[in-house]
């Protein structure tokens, strides 16, 4: 754990320093350029992770719940936004700029990172603090990034889809230029043999701006450090091409700056993820002369009071993608998903017939695929072998087979899904537990139920915890009893065969088990196996109606998957049909959550933004 807060000392002459090696001290930030008639503030939070974040704030001269936060650039910190902000004549609107970790008086090794992710990740809990300790409102929020900060803005909005009002992305550092041939596959062979090694920025102040003072500001910064990790690098790099592939999830009202000489970042791609936008309200400007820097470069006074006035309409206006109906927000999933069941082209169909040939032979001496093959690879019994993770097989070679099946990114995806729905499920109960003196939690599609039972397991076999576990499949319901067996928990446990689409069904599994309803409800895996909305709907209508007042809802979702297609047209699902996967963004899964009276409240995403676990509080139906 992080217990430093001597930010003023952490600058690009203690790069290999790690703060944790130094006593805590009282904050005191670098001083920067005056942010005109506005104040500047000062405060930090601290992540799930126990990093400490560091963040000013410029406060409005009147109440508002308006916020513009800002997203800075690669190797900068906040406080290169005080310029930025000056430029503001507005009264009523929250500014706030924070030090992502590795950067300006946040601790922690310059330019490092556990992952991209986790600095997304930092985002979603920068939002939840700002709501909870500035009073501010997300829908009548707007995020400005520049460069690889407009990444890491333009993810935040794709994972965890925050209603928020718009966002202006600066010189998005979705290709950056590296000039060095197969720099890529250098840098990944690198991070194999040294998975904390770090490189300097070729990057030279002249290069970012013509301005020469900011140029010379720049150089002069002891906040800016030449160092970024070579994971971050890499994940940067691989989360944008995720961006680009699913760019129509993203509905929120956008502004891109494309800078004409660019040296630093590719333009070409800028104006790709722009077109791919499924944003009813994109605007995309080309500054031709301009340098990376955009905000920082000449004649940059229009180009900040152009993002302003974006920003702030759209906030008055009160506009966000969430407005938008569940149906109207699956258009181009739904359209991914009919593709899918079209015939590929020869050649295509040629290389994924010769994929199930080797599966279906020499693939079933691992027991995985032998599981699949038999029960569906979507099936309980399948999801419990991957859970397991032990390689088993016929003979040296099937293990191995199996230890490589394992190990595919979609497998590992699913282990950090269970992760995460453990973390939210243990928060989840503990917040029920202070609220009722039983808590009962329904699984509607459970198959074996194993985290539940290890949940189950691990409060210590607390007498005050109950499950209902459910499934169609008779298999998964038998395998879960002699897990229950086996953990000693037959008593606490209610197992019951049910459809999980039938509203009806999930409220007779409730009253078999002698309840009138549930403090936590969860779905896990489900969705992303059915096409239309409709059945979602009725089964989320059904979760509803049995939830206690204060009750709970965990939901899984699966925003996109690398390997669609070849799941789609290799594998087949529980019903021996083709495992044709339904993706939907999560704001498309949020609003169905939100139109079954549900309000989510906190999500987590693994690091390859292939499934999130949200967890979702009942409210009043929408009608």
């Amino acid at each position: 754990m992080i217990a430093v807060q001597n930010y003023s000392k952490i600058s690009s002459k203690r790069e290999d320093t790690d703060p944790a090696d130094s006593k805590a001290e009282t904050p005191k930030p670098a001083a920067c350029s005056p942010a005109g008639r506005r104040s500047e503030h000062f405060g930090s939070f601290t992540t799930s992770d126990q990093q400490q974040i560091f963040y000013r704030y410029w406060k409005p001269s009147r109440p508002s719940s308006k916020a513009i936060v800002l997203f800075h650039r690669g190797h900068e910190h906040s406080g290169r936004w005080n310029e930025w902000v000056a430029a503001s004549d507005r009264d009523d609107v929250w500014f706030f700029a924070w030090d992502a970790r590795g950067h300006g008086e946040t601790p922690g090794v310059r330019g490092a990172a556990p992952s991209f992710a986790r600095m997304v990740a930092d985002a979603d809990e920068f939002a939840a603090h700002l709501v909870a300790d500035h009073g501010i409102e997300l829908k009548s929020t707007a995020v400005v990034g520049q460069s690889v900060g407009a990444v890491l803005a333009a993810t935040w909005v794709h994972d965890y889809a925050p209603p928020i009002a718009a966002m202006v992305l600066a010189t998005p550092a979705l290709r950056i230029k590296l000039y060095v041939p197969a720099a890529i596959p250098m840098l990944r062979v690198l991070k194999k043999i040294r998975s904390r090694a770090s490189i300097n920025s070729y990057v030279r102040p002249g290069m970012l701006t013509r301005d020469v003072e900011q140029a010379q500001a720049y150089a002069n910064d002891p906040l800016i450090s030449p160092k970024i990790a070579v994971n971050v690098l890499l994940d940067v790099h691989d989360t944008s091409t995720r961006l680009m592939q699913d760019a129509a999830a993203i509905t929120t009202p956008t502004l891109i700056w494309v800078s004409g000489k660019d040296f630093v970042v590719r333009q070409d791609v800028q104006h790709q993820f722009f077109d791919r936008l499924a944003s009813q309200d994109k605007q995309i400007e080309v500054l031709p002369g301009a340098y990376h820097s955009t905000f920082w470069d000449k004649n940059r006074e229009p180009v900040i009071e152009r993002s302003l006035a974006f920003a702030l309409d759209r906030i008055d206006a009160n506009v966000r993608g969430g407005d938008l109906d569940s149906d109207s927000l699956s258009v181009t999933s739904q359209q991914a998903f009919q593709d899918l069941q079209t015939p590929a082209s020869p050649m295509v169909r040629c290389q994924f017939a010769i994929q199930r040939w080797v599966l279906n032979t020499v693939g079933r001496l691992s027991e995985g695929v032998r599981i699949g093959w038999k029960d569906g690879f979507d099936s309980g019994q399948s999801l419990d072998h991957v859970y397991r993770n032990e390689a088993k097989g016929i003979s040296p070679l099937g293990r191995l087979i199996d230890r490589v099946y394992l190990n595919s990114i979609g497998w590992k995806g699913i282990r950090q899904r269970k992760l995460h729905m453990e973390t939210l499920l243990d928060e989840a109960i503990e917040q029920a537990l202070k609220q009722h003196d039983q808590v009962t939690i329904l699984d509607i599609a459970a198959g074996p139920g194993r985290y539940v039972q290890e949940t189950l397991r691990r409060h210590g076999n607390n007498p005050r915890l109950h499950a209902i576990l459910c499934d169609r499949d008779p298999g998964g319901i038998t395998q879960g009893r002699q897990l229950a067996e086996k953990l000693g928990l037959t008593e606490r446990i209610t197992f019951c065969q049910s459809d999980a689409l039938d509203a009806d069904c999930i409220a007779a599994a409730v009253a078999t088990s002698g309840k009138t309803s549930v403090q936590i409800a969860i779905v896990s895996g489900l969705y992303e196996l059915f096409p239309d909305n409709a059945p979602v709907a009725n089964s989320l209508d059904g979760i509803q109606r049995v939830l206690d007042r204060s009750g709970q809802m965990l939901y899984t979702n699966q925003p996109w998957h690398p390997q669609q297609e070849m799941i789609a047209r290799v594998l087949p699902n529980r019903d021996g049909d083709p495992w044709v996967m339904r993706c939907r963004s999560q704001a498309e899964m949020n609003r169905l959550v939100e139109e079954a009276g549900l309000r989510p409240t906190k999500t987590l995403v693994d690091d390859w933004g292939i499934f999130s676990v949200s967890l979702a509080q009942r409210i009043a139906k929408l009608t």
